[in-house]
């Protein structure tokens, strides 16, 4: 299964996002049980997500 982890797990309070990948505590937690379109749709999203909230280095 495609995921976007980078073994680097530490959520920004503020935001809620995980500084390595991007993606919520909720989204972590129901990866396995998403669609293939669903986690497609959330990986385009990270990119754009790490810019905004950390300058895109994460």
């Amino acid at each position: 299964m495609e995921s976007p982890c980078v073994n680097i797990c530490d959520i920004d309070r503020p935001s809620g996002l995980c500084r390595g990948c991007g993606r919520t505590l909720a989204e972590i937690a129901r990866w396995s049980s998403l669609t293939g379109g669903e986690r497609r749709q959330i990986m385009a999203e990270l990119p754009d997500r790490l810019a905004a909230r950390f300058g895109g280095d994460g």
